[in-house]
């Protein structure tokens, strides 16, 4: 079993446990908006949106294939894809409702 994917994974998931907690953004989300300190929101909201995409049509492909039978095709990592590509949505979908209620208060303060 190739472990590298889990600890990618992981890794992934606690750069978005650090990120929800307030901490400091990743050296690559910093470096990726030119190296002046600032982040862009609309860039960063971008990126994770991509790669949600692009995680979720990854499980498709490999489950597509282990459903017809290619020779290639291995359950294990089609189902570990699988429950990526959920549990990459479902943090999506956390941060849309934490955008929106905040969104919501703001509207609702009093000017």
């Amino acid at each position: 079993m190739d472990v590298s994917k889990i600890d990618a994974l992981l890794a992934q998931l606690q750069t978005g446990a650090a990120r929800a907690a307030g901490k400091t953004a990743s050296a690559s989300t910093i470096s990726d908006t030119g190296g002046n300190g600032s982040v862009d929101f609309t860039t960063v909201l971008k990126k994770s949106l991509d790669q949600v995409n692009n995680t979720q049509q990854h499980a498709a492909k490999l489950a597509r294939d282990f459903e017809l039978g290619t020779p290639e095709a291995n359950l294990t990592e089609a189902m570990i894809s699988m429950q990526k590509a959920s549990i990459s949505f479902q943090y999506t979908v956390q941060v849309r409702n934490k955008l929106v209620t905040a969104y919501q208060d703001i509207m609702n303060m009093p000017v």
